[in-house]
């Protein structure tokens, strides 16, 4: 590390101020700073709190989401040879190598089209680059399904950073989860790939012609059309079931969560009260289920295990930016996410999937939610202020 240390201090001054390459500056920068701590400090009004930095804390994220990636490239070879009556006779490792051929590209093209987005605007605007995409480049391909094409995985990474974060103003600043920005964007704009009804499997044969695809309904689909689901609840505990590249595993999902938490990278207060609203509007459908409704007669604890909900909880619905800063907010904004996203599960027929609809909502209503919470804090202060005169 030294001689990296010592070859970037000697090629340093071309990207200052005069050298040769210093219209480059920022991405110069970008990747100093992600090689090393800046050695830069606050000398007065400082308000930092600890020596964790945004880079270091948006690693930690993309840590706590390894699990769930690795898990998910498994998955998708496990999809894949089951369908074609092979997964007995492949061994995990194969597995894994055919997901991961299939699920790397699509990670590649998002952080080559978000982080190349971020350069851009910030080479433009002579800015520091924003670290904030480390983890939303991370975060896109694990929501998405593996046959979507790649150029619609750009062109929704796209929208995404451009729309859903340069254009109110970087990292820290946008209202809406990035990542679930692509994914919608998906889902209006080419509704087919993304709609949750089917997952795909690649390379069966049929005599001696190759078929490019297969489709097999995921669990919440099933249910929704009155089927009984062909997995079982271990199957979704495990994760070996069909459905987006990172989604399916609870057990992986739960991993990323305690180094989460461990951390301090997430609101334990959002993460639990999420699962709390979810499993409280699950138990409200049971006990209200009219006979023969599948779905609201599904136990309301298994609404945790499928779908996107527990992803969602534990990595979308905690992001610091998007969500509700007061302590009070954030068990408000959670719970409110968790009854939605089931609400729209069995309410809705066309649209199996809730979580997305659900944290976007409630990414909208954060600042009235915080509005509210302090104003009524004032009232209560002012109140005793009076009383106490």
């Amino acid at each position: 590390m030294k001689f990296l240390r010592n070859y970037i201090d000697k090629i340093k001054p071309s990207f200052e101020k005069g050298g040769k390459f210093e219209k480059l500056h920022s991405t110069f920068d970008a990747f100093e700073t992600f090689l090393f701590v800046p050695n830069t400090v606050t000398v007065n009004g400082c308000h930092v709190k600890d020596s964790m930095d945004l880079k270091r804390a948006m690693s930690m994220v993309v840590i706590a989401l390894i699990p769930s990636l690795l898990f998910g490239m498994y998955n998708v070879g496990l999809q894949h040879y089951l369908s074609i009556g092979q997964a007995e006779t492949k061994s995990l490792i194969e597995m894994f190598f055919f997901g991961f051929i299939e699920v790397m590209p699509i990670v590649i093209v998002s952080y080559v089209v978000g982080l190349g987005i971020e350069f851009i605007y910030a080479q433009s605007r002579h800015h520091e680059v924003n670290e904030g995409f480390l983890v939303s480049g991370m975060l896109i391909p694990l929501i998405m399904p593996v046959d979507a094409p790649l150029w619609m995985i750009a062109l929704s990474t796209a929208f995404a950073v451009i729309i859903g974060k340069e254009v109110f103003g970087g990292t820290g600043m946008n209202v809406f989860n990035p990542a679930l920005l692509a994914r919608a964007f998906m889902f209006f704009a080419y509704t087919p790939f993304i709609s949750g009804e089917k997952i795909w499997v690649s390379g069966l044969t049929e005599g001696n012609n190759v078929i490019e695809t297969y489709s097999g309904a995921t669990p919440l689909t099933e249910m929704v059309n009155g089927i009984t689901p062909h997995t079982s609840s271990m199957d979704w505990l495990i994760g070996t079931m069909p459905g987006c590249i990172g989604e399916t595993s609870f057990i992986a999902i739960m991993i990323g969560a305690l180094i989460l938490l461990y951390t301090g990278m997430a609101s334990w207060r959002i993460m639990f009260s999420v699962f709390g609203g979810g499993l409280l509007m699950g138990l409200i459908f049971n006990f209200v289920a009219p006979e023969g409704h599948m779905y609201m007669e599904f136990p309301f604890y298994h609404h945790i295990l499928i779908g996107g909900f527990a992803f969602g909880a534990v990595f979308m619905a905690t992001d610091p930016v998007t969500s509700s800063q007061t302590p009070t907010g954030q068990w408000i904004y959670g719970a409110s996410i968790g009854i939605l996203a089931v609400l729209v599960r069995v309410v809705n027929p066309a649209y199996p999937e809730g979580m997305m609809m659900a944290i976007l909502f409630m990414n909208a209503m954060a600042p009235l939610i915080d509005h509210n919470v302090i104003n009524a804090n004032i009232k209560r202060r002012n109140k005793r202020a009076i009383a106490n005169k």
